[in-house]
């Protein structure tokens, strides 16, 4: 593919709540045995991009081990690559990321040493598939400045937490809010972008000049008018996990057969780095119902609708129901989990009980000292 990418994983938010605490949104588990960020690398991957660049900047510790070995993605290439890009402290620079056009604009050298006419831009906080090369043969098709990928709002969202786009009959935009306090459109932008390489270079320079520091609101919507920014209509599958509920309702997703069949199943593949464990084991007793179960977990009790990640450890006469249970988590004997997540390496004592509230799911953070000397 004639482009390369970009992926933006440096922010935070607070609608992650504790969540975010410890990882980047982009480092947090998805589906079982995958990292949000998973699905975007493997996006480029399978669209033939090359050369990508990830930039870090917020907890980034997690993610940057994540990303160390870049074979897992098939970006270990003598041309091209994974590139990792944290804030760094040069003689003209020492600040942190301002924002998304600021991030790109501190690592500029990275796309004018770049030989690839056009660039793709994402997030590495969203779960979706996507073959690049049909949105750059949009933009193509239709002469764009900048091409945005657009998807439906779902039912259950609030769309003021989105940016929303208004397209003409040509899907041309024309006009765009970066989460407004009333909605008005339900076609929401997912963050995703395809812009010529050297027209960037020159918005991010013009950007920097003006003092000027996030994309959406310094680039897209200052140019809808000026610059022909047209919409992708993504109609697939399509979640961003920035909030404890939308990241609760997204692995509640990969229980559906659909949704699990169309990520695992299907051409193409999602890719994430391999863990060398054992298979789940169940011991007798154990009782389990449209859960996904990870390798390296031990279930005695009994689990109900909910994800457990890897090297998980489920009591006897345990019961999880409609819950999320991250990595490495020790579940003691008798304990009672109901719409919860269970955040990793936590240690639940024995019989304690945790419920939350279908519309407030509640967030287990014990702290407990399981490796103390």
């Amino acid at each position: 593919m004639r482009a390369i990418g970009i992926i933006l994983a440096g922010g935070n938010n607070s609608r992650m709540k504790e969540l975010s605490n410890k990882r980047a949104i982009a480092a947090m588990p998805v589906a079982g045995s995958y990292r949000a960020i998973d699905f975007t690398l493997s996006n480029m991957s399978n669209s033939h991009i090359q050369k990508v660049a990830v930039f870090t900047q917020y907890n980034a510790r997690s993610l940057n081990e994540h990303l160390s070995s870049s074979k897992w993605w098939d970006f270990g290439r003598k041309q091209g690559g994974l590139f990792v890009f944290t804030p760094t402290i040069t003689t003209e620079n020492s600040y942190w990321y301002g924002g998304t056009a600021d991030a790109i604009y501190q690592n500029l050298s990275f796309l004018k040493r770049s030989h690839e006419p056009y660039v793709v831009i994402a997030s590495g906080d969203s779960i979706y598939k996507l073959d690049y090369n049909k949105v750059l043969e949009y933009h193509i098709a239709k002469k764009a400045d900048i091409t945005v990928v657009t998807n439906s709002v779902p039912d259950w969202e609030d769309p003021c937490r989105f940016g929303l786009v208004k397209t003409d009959e040509d899907g041309r935009i024309t006009d765009f809010e970066e989460k407004p306090v009333v909605a008005s459109s339900s076609q929401l932008s997912t963050g995703i972008y395809v812009i010529r390489r050297r027209q960037l270079i020159e918005l991010i320079e013009r950007c920097a000049q003006e003092g000027r520091k996030d994309f959406v609101s310094d680039v897209l919507v200052r140019y809808k008018n000026l610059k022909r920014i047209y919409a992708y209509q993504m109609d697939s599958y399509w979640r961003s996990i920035s909030s404890v509920d939308a990241y609760y309702k997204t692995n509640m997703d990969f229980l559906n057969p659909e949704v699990r069949n169309y990520f695992f199943k299907e051409y193409p593949e999602v890719y994430s780095k391999i863990d060398d464990l054992p298979p789940a084991k169940y011991n007798p007793g154990a009782e389990v119902r449209n859960s996904l179960i990870s390798s390296g977990s031990i279930v005695n009790g009994k689990v109900e609708n909910s994800v457990l990640f890897k090297k998980t450890y489920i009591g006897n006469n345990c019961v999880i129901k409609n819950s999320i249970v991250l990595n490495d988590v020790y579940i003691g004997d008798n304990t009672y989990i109901e719409n919860c997540i269970v955040e990793s390496r936590d240690t639940i004592r024995a019989n304690t009980t945790h419920i939350g509230n279908p519309d407030q799911i509640k967030i287990v953070l014990e702290k407990n000292e399981r490796y103390a000397l």
